[in-house]
């Protein structure tokens, strides 16, 4: 199933929503999860109200396909931060794109990212 996943900073918790009747809906919490065919995704818009507010609001998501494959290749360090880079980045260059991710509270492992 298609998810897209974020970090709740309340619940200190992964929320992950699916395509409900055609809108995202958060279905359930965990503390990690393993996704396939991921996609990072970033709204310029929401990273602009961070900017301009100075205010965490959910504008970063990693979409993939949910699985329950464990890495066990050299894996990537993946992050985000609103304040210093537009997109998710592995500290060298920006990525939009990974074969596996493995995603364990704030952490973010991922395998062939691109």
């Amino acid at each position: 199933m298609k998810v897209r996943v974020y970090f709740n900073l309340h619940k200190k918790l992964l929320s992950v929503q699916t395509k409900v009747d055609g809108r995202w809906k958060v279905i359930k919490h965990v503390s990690d999860i393993n996704l396939s065919d991921v996609r990072f995704k970033v709204s310029e818009a929401g990273r602009q109200r961070v900017l301009r507010e100075k205010r965490k609001n959910v504008h970063a998501f990693i979409e993939g396909v949910e699985v329950d494959q464990q890495i066990d290749q050299s894996a990537q360090n993946v992050t985000y931060n609103p304040y210093k880079y537009e997109k998710f980045t592995n500290g060298e260059k920006y990525v939009d794109k990974a074969d596996i991710a493995v995603i364990m509270g704030r952490t973010i492992l991922a395998i062939n990212a691109h």
